[in-house]
């Protein structure tokens, strides 16, 4: 059991990290070899230019200016300076969304946490029940929690009340939050430049035609419905081969680029390779000749494989991009059913280029149910079993569980550093490096089951993870023993003894999450900043493969918030928080600390690092408001159960009323603000039509949309394009050509 002198060695060294991570970081940002590392976003911007063109050599790599090293910690103040509107037309909507969630954070910790050490914390502490306990081992930290208050006492009216204070500060900075959001997306969306998105609606499941192409079908189906506002389409090719051929042959290149440098450093050696397993095995030949031959094969496979995807009717998929003349046509057909069979035509807004996935857009609609069916038992497999090493990792990182192991270890785990080390880092660090592999095989999954944007898949991947968070690590750290002890335990328990199965157990896991808080939110912050990877992988991309400067801007990875594993981990410490501020308020300050700390940090990163991948304008923010909405419940529930086995009864009914009001405010803002979210306003759709055609009256909207939706393989190519007849012309939008047969056209209708 980890001592309150334990928990203090581990912030200690956690702190200590932090605090040297950042200290490294702050020197390594000012050396000016490493300038493109630490402020990629400039560069991409085309508003910094590299500090190595000039000056004395020494002084292209190294800082010589020992003023900047005096001023070195003033990047804090320096990402908190710019202001959210210009921060949010530098970076986007998402990224200052995403960093208002650390705020929101604050905003309800801050508060509880004071509370919390005002009221709970002296009413715990001299609860006095621990120490007439006979034969019981406890620390000072367990003095501070629920658990020495003696059953059945008054002082359990402290954390009743203080429950509720908690949950109607909460509902207030959630509601003001979600406000604050809705306002500035919809701003956003009106304020945006003209982006094809806006225009373009995605059509799915296409109907099959015996006389017409599925382009044709297209159409004569949009010209038909939507006579005065349809504009043009763009079909989708099944080219997920060719995307593979492309990848691939740029890897060569990237290697041919690294032995033709390798030749010019030394040109009385001729660089060789092995034509086997990544170069590792086989027979060895020159290297320039063998990937120049492997490039002229890859090029003509692809070339092939383009000729075949443009001329087989086959590669065309049930599936096109749809665009209108206005906003306002484009969000009616994207919230409006086009059939009478509600299965086909199905119609919703087109992401934008850069956020579609182009692999998932070739899958059949048939397939999607299935295939989302099948990861939904993967998803439910993987959960469960997973308990299983969870359980072993969480027996193996203590003292106990290493002493029975490794019985030899115990004189050294003895010594009193040794001991404290052990407890009070060891369980985080051993369940961080644990989750790291768990976010690929989520985000598999999330492509498995078809999703068509990269938002939607970092979203779909987030509520796995987020699902997987609650039940392995909070739930599955909790309760002690194997998966199959846990789920005998549930399940020979009634629903109303689930929350004090866990409940008991929560004061007693205080510590672990503590530890856990301070490996993964504190010192795994402070190294995020550091970026240590993409910093080695710079230089040696840069010493090895960069001949022009379009090579080193290839060079540079500015990386993006990952949002699929960040926001979940967010939503975690929202549930530590909220879980303990009633029960060991002592675990509030670890989060205060990671919630404050982390906003500065990527707040940092937004500004000078990341480069986000897309923008949805936001539409996360309701999954956000949701998990948190989760979390309360869990809170409320797990207090509930706790108070149960207290012999506190009288008290459970006022607690019952709580998860209720919770799920009531949930309702209240889902109606209130998600709508926002998920469609569009016809309102501010023709507002930004009537703009646009009084300030642009001249513009060619065809030109500007007809190539925004081709996949990225065939943008040197010149695709078929529908023929389109001059939508100006009165006289002509009066009849719509098809090669349908009339009779059967009859027959039909």
């Amino acid at each position: 059991m980890a001592t309150l002198q334990d928990i203090a060695y581990s912030a200690a060294v956690n702190l200590l990290s932090a605090i040297v991570f950042l200290i490294v970081f702050a020197i390594m940002r000012l050396q000016p070899i490493n300038d493109r590392v630490y402020f990629p976003k400039w560069y991409l911007k085309g508003l910094r230019e590299s500090p190595t063109r000039a000056g004395a050599f020494v002084s292209k790599f190294v800082n010589m200016d020992y003023q900047t090293y005096i001023r070195f910690l003033n990047w804090m103040p320096a990402a908190l300076r710019m202001p959210e509107p210009e921060l949010i037309e530098h970076a986007g909507l998402d990224s200052v969304v995403y960093i208002r969630i650390y705020l929101l954070g604050l905003k309800i910790f801050v508060p509880i946490t004071i509370l919390a050490f005002a009221v709970l914390v002296p009413v715990n502490w001299t609860g006095g029940t621990l120490e007439q306990i006979k034969d019981l081992t406890f620390s000072n930290i367990d003095k501070l929690s629920i658990s020495n208050i003696p059953p059945g006492s008054k002082r359990f009216w402290a954390h009743v009340v203080m429950s509720y204070v908690f949950t109607f500060w909460t509902f207030y900075s959630l509601y003001t939050e979600y406000k604050k959001i809705t306002t500035m997306r919809l701003q956003f969306l009106a304020a945006e430049g003209r982006r094809p998105d806006q225009f373009t609606v995605l059509v799915r499941n296409v109907p099959p035609d015996p006389d017409e192409s599925v382009t044709e079908h297209v159409e004569h189906f949009f010209f038909v419905n939507h006579p005065d506002h349809y504009l043009t389409h763009q079909v989708v090719y099944n080219a997920n081969k060719l995307a593979q051929l492309v990848a691939n042959k740029k890897s060569w290149m990237n290697w041919l680029t690294y032995y033709q440098n390798k030749y010019e450093r030394y040109p009385l050696t001729k660089p060789t390779t092995k034509t086997g397993f990544m170069g590792l095995i086989g027979n060895k030949v020159d290297a320039i000749d063998y990937y120049t031959a492997e490039i002229a094969k890859l090029s003509e496979e692809e070339s092939g494989e383009r000729e075949k995807v443009l001329s087989d009717p086959s590669a065309v998929i049930p599936a096109a991009f749809v665009s209108f003349k206005s906003r306002w046509a484009a969000a009616v057909c994207a919230q409006t059913q086009q059939s009478s069979n509600p299965t086909i035509w199905l119609t919703e807004r087109a992401p934008e280029p850069r956020d579609v996935y182009w692999d998932n857009l070739a899958i059949p609609y048939v397939e999607l149910s299935i295939r989302r069916l099948i990861m939904a038992v993967g998803l439910f497999l993987l959960i469960f079993f997973f308990m299983i090493p969870i359980a072993v990792v969480q027996s193996l990182a203590s003292i106990e569980g290493i002493e029975k192991v490794f019985p030899f270890l115990k004189p050294l785990i003895e010594m009193k550093s040794v001991k404290s080390l052990v407890q009070g880092i060891l369980p985080g660090l051993a369940l961080k490096i644990f989750l790291i592999i768990l976010p690929m095989i989520l985000m598999m999954m999330s492509k498995i089951e078809g999703y068509t944007s990269l938002s939607t898949l970092d979203r779909r991947s987030a509520a796995k993870y987020h699902m997987f968070l609650l039940s392995n690590v909070f739930i599955g750290s909790i309760i002690t023993g194997t998966a199959m002890d846990q789920l005998k335990t549930f399940l020979d328990s009634s629903a109303t003894e689930i929350p004090k199965t866990i409940g008991v157990s929560i004061p007693l896991r205080a510590t672990f999450f503590m530890t856990y808080i301070m490996v993964d939110g504190w010192a795994a912050v402070a190294a995020e900043i550091l970026r240590l990877s993409p910093l080695i992988m710079f230089h040696l991309k840069n010493t090895f493969l960069v001949k022009t400067e379009q090579d080193r801007e290839q060079a540079m990875d500015p990386g993006s918030v990952d949002f699929a594993t960040s926001e979940p981990r967010i939503q975690f410490y929202f549930l530590l928080g909220l879980v303990y501020a009633a029960v060991t308020p002592l675990l509030l300050p670890f989060v205060v600390v990671f919630f404050g700390f982390s906003y500065v940090v990527f707040r940092h990163q937004i500004i000078n690092v990341y480069d986000q991948k897309y923008e949805s304008g936001a539409a996360f923010w309701p999954d956000v408001h949701r998990r948190v909405i989760i979390g309360l419940v869990i809170a409320q529930l797990l207090l509930l159960g706790l108070l149960s086995t207290k012999d506190a009864e009288e008290l459970t009914p006022l607690l019952i009323a709580l998860p209720v009001l919770t799920i009531w405010f949930h309702v209240f803002c889902k109606g209130r603000f998600e709508s926002a979210f998920v469609q569009f306003p016809l309102q501010n759709a023709m507002v930004r039509d009537t703009l646009e055609r009084a300030t642009d009256p001249n513009l060619n909207l065809r030109i500007y949309l007809q190539d925004a939706y081709i996949h990225p393989v065939f943008k040197s190519v010149e695709l078929e394009k529908p023929n389109m007849v001059d939508y100006d012309d009165e006289d002509n939008n009066s009849r719509v050509s098809t090669t349908r047969n009339p009779q059967k056209n009859h027959k039909k209708s």
